[in-house]
């Protein structure tokens, strides 16, 4: 298929020419990108993207299509993609469709024919940018005014466009545990995992006050995943306070760890660049082994904050650059992580988290 030109224009002005894919328009958002070799249909559809223009580092995406069963949630969620290969069929038995179909049906925009690696290996060392796809208005300075008019997602709260609205179940209702899971931009397979360990869970939106969850009398709360700056929700952190004051069970994910961690004092800060991909290398400090990890994060907590912190316990640490990837209040039981052990797709290295999330409301009964 022949395609018409698109272009790509970075915060700083520097500009790469491709091939227009998907819908046909302007978009513009934070650039990041995923390291991960496969999986595009579970990242495009993870709301922790929402927002951002993603670039993936596999040199080829669209090839198998997409399937229904690999969605994280009701849409695509980028707010466009990047990509060096881009393929309009697709081979794959079970597939549903192919990927340009599925950009078409939520209007995404996207750009391919682009030389990533030069790319990447840009942004990786500016740090992180805005960034904007045209394949509408090919004048390349009317774009570059254009891109400093996105907004930054320093300070951006998020959340609340990818929250439910209202309060739904999983699960076995006779199960012999309950979960109630604020919805912060939650991925399906955070709640698969726990009803595969026989867990009734109930997703709450994420204003959900803490009396309001003891109506459903859970046995434990899980603090998911999503995007945004997690500084600018303060409600939210308020909310998650006071779970942690009412004695309950707590695991957070991602944007639940950072929440939970401000919650307790700490602070977050925006990274250089974020951990994005299903290749990062993780140490638990507890007992000593490695984990090959899924991650999505462009905020992380300071983890000089959390060494002087006597009741707070630093628990995994990222190999590549030492920050601090997850946390337990000592006393309490209350960890969270910064990456993600629902980990779709894989690795699986890291799903014992919800092992010791059971174990936790097991012995809390």
């Amino acid at each position: 298929m022949e395609r018409e030109k698109a272009y790509l224009v970075l915060e700083d002005g520097t500009v790469f020419e491709g091939k227009a894919i998907g819908k046909k328009g302007t978009i513009g958002g934070e650039i990041a990108f995923n390291t991960g070799m496969t999986g595009y249909q579970e990242v495009y559809t993870d709301p922790s993207y929402l927002g951002q223009i993603l670039i993936m580092t596999t040199s080829h995406i669209g090839n198998y299509g997409v399937h229904d069963d690999e969605a994280e949630s009701d849409s695509l969620k980028i707010a466009g993609i990047v990509t060096k290969k881009f393929s309009d069929g697709y081979s794959r038995a079970s597939a549903s469709g192919s990927l340009n179909d599925y950009l078409l049906k939520d209007d995404k925009v996207g750009i391919s024919d682009i030389d990533t690696r030069a790319l990447v290996r840009y942004i990786r060392d500016k740090g992180a940018m805005n960034a904007i796809i045209s394949s509408d208005n090919l004048n390349v300075e009317s774009l570059k005014k254009e891109v400093k008019e996105v907004p930054s997602m320093d300070g951006m709260e998020l959340a609340s466009k990818v929250s439910t609205k209202n309060a739904y179940t999983s699960g076995d209702e006779n199960a012999e545990l309950k979960v109630a899971c604020l919805d912060y931009g939650v991925k399906r397979n955070i709640v698969r995992c726990l009803t595969d360990r026989g867990c009734f869970v109930k997703v709450f939106p994420l204003d959900t006050t803490i009396e309001q969850i003891k109506e459903f009398n859970p046995d434990g709360i899980m603090l998911s995943n999503g995007p945004g700056d997690p500084s600018a929700m303060p409600n939210e952190i308020e909310n998650v306070k006071s779970f942690v004051d009412s004695g309950l069970p707590i695991f957070g994910i991602c944007l639940g760890h950072q929440l939970l961690s401000l919650s307790q004092g700490l602070e977050t800060e925006k990274m250089h660049n974020g951990h994005r991909g299903l290749n990062h290398p993780i140490k638990n400090l507890k007992t000593g082994k490695g984990e090959i990890t899924s991650q999505n994060h462009g905020f992380v907590v300071k983890r000089s904050m959390v060494e002087e912190r006597e009741d707070i316990e630093l628990t995994h640490i990222h190999l590549n650059d030492d920050t601090c990837a997850g946390i337990e209040l000592k006393g309490k039981p209350v960890f969270s992580v910064q990456y993600h052990p629902e980990a779709s797709a894989g690795p699986h290295d890291s799903r014992y988290l919800f092992d010791q999330f059971i174990d936790n409301m097991k012995n809390n009964k």
